[in-house]
C-alpha cells in the first residue's frame, strides 16, 4: 500500500473497533471484556484483530479477554509482544486456541517462561499444534522456589521454530529442546548456555542457530552441524575475547566447513580483515550475508554490499541500513550503526531516504528506554529530514517519527543534548505546517523543555515550534493549552528577558505570536495574561518598540483577543494606554496592520457593551475618529491576520453600536473574505453571519458608509458562489 494512501476497509475497521471496545463490550465478572455480539471471524481477520489491537496499544489484561469466544475468533498466529498479560489471562485467553505461532517476547508484569509453558501444556491442542515460540526477554521463573522444575520444552513435539535469546536457559535446558524431533531454527543468544554438545542431536536437521553473545562458545562443535544456512556467533564490541570466532572464521576457509552456509554473522569480533574474508567469499558463492560491524572489516568493494553478498557494516550506507535491519532488538550493535550514519550523514548528501528514516523510527522505537539510542537516533533523525529532506517523505512516516520525538522529550525531560536534538528535528515548516499529528500533545510537550532550560538557543527553537503549532490549533485545544499557567507564565517571561535588552530577535517575535494565538477567543487565557502583569508588560512594550512594526502588531492583536471578553475590558481603561493606542489607530505614517489592531482594542471599548467610560479621553471623539479611520484605510497585499470564528465580530455589527465600531468590525470581515473568500464565505454561513449582515443592509437608520461596506461583503459573497 501506498505510505501517503487511503487506510484499506479492513484497516480501517479493525482501527475502528480497537477505537471503541468499551461500547463494543460488557465486562465480565473478573474483568476481562467480551463483544456484546461477534460474528464469527475468518481465522485471518481474528490474528489481524489481535495485532491491530496491539498496535493502537490497547491489548492488555481486560481486552484479551475478548478472544475467549473461540466460537467467533479462532487465532492461529498470535503476537503479543511486550504487553502486560498476567499468566491466568495468558492461558484463558490464548491457550484455549490451537495456535501455531507464538511471539510472547518481552512480557511486562510476573509472567515467565514457565507460565507460558505451563499455559501451552495445559492445551492437548497447543501441545500439538505450536511450531514457532518466540520467548526473547522474559525470567524462566517468578520465584527461587520454582526454579527447579523442568520446562518440557519437547513436549512441543510440533516445534519447529524456538526463540530464548535473553533468558536466562541453560545447559539441562538446552539438552531437552535438542531432543525435539522437528526443531530446525534455534536462537539461545544471550543465554546462560555454555555447552553446545547437545546441538549434535539436530545436525540432521538444524538450518538456523543464532548464538550471539554467549559468555563461553566452544565453537568446535560447530562445523559438525553441516546443514547450518545461517549461523550468528557475533558478540558485543569489546565485551569478550573474541578468539574462538576468529579461528571459527578461519576454518571457513574450507568450502568443506559448512557447505551450505549462507549466512554468517560475527559482528563485534576484533582480529578480523578484508583479507581473511576475501577467500571465503571467493570459495563461497551461495554466501549472501555477512554480518560485519564493529569488527573494522568491510571497507574493500567486494564487501561494499552492494551485489548479491549482503554486509552489515559501517563503511558506506548500504551496510549501514543491513545493520540497522539486521540489530534493531540489540542496543549496542544499534547503537553503533546509528552513531556511524549520523557522522556518514554529517559527511555526505544522499539526498531523501525514506528507508533509511524508517529503520532508525524502529531502532527508536524498539529502545524508548535507552537513552544512548535516544541521543544518537534524534541527531539521524534531524540529518535526515533537513531542509527539503522532508518534502519527499511520506507523511505517514513523518507523522510517526514526530510522535516517537514527543514521546523520547517525555521520557528523557532532564537530558540537554537529547531535548535539544528533538527540538532540532521538530524545527521545520513543512513538518509543522503540513504533517498530521498531535499538535497539542507537543506544543504542551515543547512548553515543559522551554520552562526548563535556560539556554538561549533551545529557547528560541522551542518558542518558534511552540508558536507554529499553536498557530494550527482548534480553538478547544488552545483554550486547554492557554489554561495552563505555567505557559502563559513561561512565555511571558521570556518576552521580559528579551524585551529588556532592547533588541528584536526571533525569540521575542514568536514568543508574542504564541501568546497573541493563546489569547485568541480564550477569555480563561486572557484573565491569566492580565494576572500575570502582561498588561503593564505589554504598556511598556508598546512604548519601548515604536520603531517596530511587527512586534506592535502582535502586542496590540493581543490586547484585542483581551478587550474582546467584556468581563475583562474595565482593565484596560487606562488614560496613557488608550491615548497611545489612539495615536497608532489616527496616525498616517502607521502601517494599516497596526492601525487595524488599534481600532479593534477602541471598537470594543467604546461599543455598547464597553466599560462605563469615566476617562477624560471623549467616547464620541473616539468613534468618529475610528469612523474616519476605517474609511481611509487602504487594505495590503499581504495576510495582515485569520481568524478561526467571526463570533466576536457579530456583536459588533447589531444594529445599536456607533457606526465607527460596526465599520471596524465590517473591514476586517471584508479584508480577509477577499484574500480567502472560499474559505470565509463558508464560516459567514455556517454561523449565520450572512444572516447579520443581511439585517445590517435592511436597515435604513445606519450609516450609509456601513450600508456600502455591508453590500460589498455580500456581493463578495455572493459572486463567490455563483462562480463556484
Amino acid at each position: 500500500m501506498d505510505e501517503d494512501g487511503p487506510l484499506s476497509l479492513c484497516e480501517l475497521c479493525l482501527k475502528s473497533v480497537c477505537e471503541n471496545l468499551s461500547v463494543l463490550c460488557t465486562e465480565g465478572s473478573d474483568g476481562s471484556l467480551e463483544f456484546r455480539t461477534c460474528p464469527v471471524f475468518p481465522q485471518e481477520l481474528s490474528d489481524l484483530l489481535l495485532y491491530s489491537m496491539l498496535q493502537d496499544g490497547v491489548l492488555n489484561d481486560r481486552s484479551i479477554g475478548v478472544f475467549r469466544r473461540t466460537d467467533c475468533l479462532r487465532l492461529k498466529r498470535v503476537c503479543i509482544r511486550s504487553c502486560r498479560i498476567s499468566p491466568d489471562t495468558f492461558q484463558k485467553a490464548l491457550c484455549c486456541h490451537r495456535l501455531k505461532e507464538l511471539d510472547a517476547s518481552r512480557l511486562h508484569g510476573n509472567i515467565t517462561v514457565s507460565d507460558i509453558m505451563q499455559g501451552l501444556l495445559s492445551s492437548a491442542e497447543c501441545r500439538r499444534s505450536v511450531q514457532r515460540l518466540v520467548l526473547t526477554g522474559l525470567d524462566l521463573y517468578n520465584s527461587v522456589s520454582s526454579c527447579g522444575s523442568e520446562l518440557r520444552f519437547s513436549s512441543l513435539r510440533a516445534l519447529r521454530s524456538l526463540d530464548v535469546s535473553g533468558t536466562q536457559l541453560d545447559d539441562t535446558a538446552l539438552v531437552d529442546i535438542c531432543s525435539l524431533p522437528l526443531l530446525d531454527c534455534l536462537d539461545i543468544s544471550g543465554t546462560a548456555v555454555t555447552d553446545l554438545a547437545p546441538l549434535l542431536s539436530l545436525k540432521s536437521q538444524l538450518w538456523f542457530l543464532s548464538a550471539h553473545g554467549l559468555q563461553q562458545l566452544d565453537t568446535s562443535v560447530l562445523p559438525q552441524l553441516t546443514l547450518l544456512r545461517h549461523l550468528d556467533i557475533s558478540i558485543q564490541p569489546l565485551d569478550t575475547d573474541s578468539s574462538p570466532q576468529v579461528d571459527f572464521v578461519q576454518l571457513l576457509e574450507n568450502p568443506d566447513v559448512l557447505p551450505v552456509l549462507q549466512s554468517l554473522d560475527v559482528s563485534g569480533c576484533s582480529g578480523l580483515s578484508d583479507a581473511m574474508l576475501q577467500g571465503i567469499v571467493v570459495k563461497r558463492r551461495e554466501l549472501r550475508f555477512l554480518g560485519l560491524l564493529a569488527t573494522a572489516a568491510g571497507a574493500s568493494d567486494f564487501l561494499s554490499g552492494e551485489g548479491h553478498l549482503k554486509v552489515a557494516a559501517e563503511h558506506n550506507l548500504t551496510q549501514l541500513c543491513e545493520a540497522l535491519r539486521r540489530y534493531r532488538e540489540r542496543e549496542t550493535l544499534l547503537q553503533r550503526a546509528l552513531f556511524h550514519l549520523r557522522n556518514l550523514s554529517n559527511q555526505q548528501d544522499f539526498g531523501c531516504q525514506p528507508a533509511v528514516l524508517e529503520l532508525v523510527l524502529i531502532g527508536m522505537q524498539t529502545h524508548s528506554a535507552s537513552a544512548g539510542v535516544q541521543l544518537i537516533s534524534t541527531a539521524c533523525v534531524f540529518n535526515l529530514t533537513i531542509l527539503e529532506l522532508a518534502f519527499g517523505m511520506p507523511q505517514r512516516l513523518l507523522r510517526n517519527v514526530v510522535q516517537q520525538v514527543i514521546i523520547t522529550m517525555k521520557n528523557f525531560p532532564k537530558h540537554d543534548q537529547i531535548q535539544k536534538n528533538c527540538l532540532l528535528a521538530l524545527c521545520s515548516d513543512h513538518i509543522l505546517q503540513k504533517v498530521p499529528f498531535n499538535r497539542y500533545d507537543a506544543a504542551k510537550q515543547v512548553m515543559m523543555c522551554l520552562s526548563l532550560y535556560e539556554d538561549q538557543n533551545l529557547q528560541r527553537m522551542a518558542v518558534t515550534i511552540v508558536s507554529l503549532l499553536v498557530s494550527k490549533l482548534s480553538v478547544e485545544e488552545i483554550g486547554l493549552l492557554g489554561a495552563e499557567e505555567f505557559i502563559i507564565k513561561q512565555l511571558l517571561n521570556l518576552v521580559e528577558r528579551r524585551a529588556s535588552v532592547g533588541t528584536v530577535d526571533s525569540t521575542l517575535r514568536f514568543a508574542l505570536s504564541a501568546l497573541w494565538n493563546l489569547t485568541d477567543q480564550t477569555p480563561h487565557t486572557c484573565s491569566l495574561f492580565l494576572h500575570n502583569h502582561g498588561l503593564e508588560l505589554y504598556t511598556e512594550i508598546l512604548e519601548t518598540y515604536f520603531f517596530d512594526s511587527s512586534v506592535q502588531l502582535k502586542v496590540l492583536g493581543l490586547l484585542n483577543n483581551v478587550a474582546e471578553v467584556e468581563d475583562l475590558r474595565e482593565q484596560l481603561m487606562e488614560e496613557d494606554l488608550l491615548d497611545y493606542v489612539l495615536n497608532l489607530l489616527c496616525n498616517p505614517e502607521v502601517e494599516v496592520g497596526v492601525s487595524y489592531f488599534a481600532g479593534g482594542i477602541l471598537a470594543n471599548l467604546t461599543s455598547n457593551g464597553g466599560p462605563v467610560w469615566e476617562l477624560d479621553i471623549e467616547r464620541h471623539s473616539i468613534l468618529h475618529k475610528l469612523h474616519s479611520s476605517v474609511m481611509s484605510w487602504t487594505p495590503p497585499d499581504q495576510q495582515m491576520v485569520s481568524y478561526r470564528s467571526f463570533e466576536p465580530f457579530y456583536a459588533l455589527l447589531d444594529h445599536s453600536q456607533p457606526s465607527g465600531v460596526q465599520l471596524w468590525a465590517l473591514w476586517g470581515i471584508q479584508f480577509v473574505t477577499r484574500q480567502k473568500v472560499s474559505d470565509y464565505s463558508s464560516m459567514l454561513e455556517e454561523e449565520g453571519g450572512l444572516e447579520k449582515l443581511r439585517d445590517l443592509a435592511s436597515d435604513p437608520d445606519v450609516h450609509t458608509d456601513v450600508h456600502k461596506l455591508t453590500f460589498d461583503i455580500l456581493h463578495l459573497v455572493e459572486t463567490h458562489k455563483k462562480s463556484s
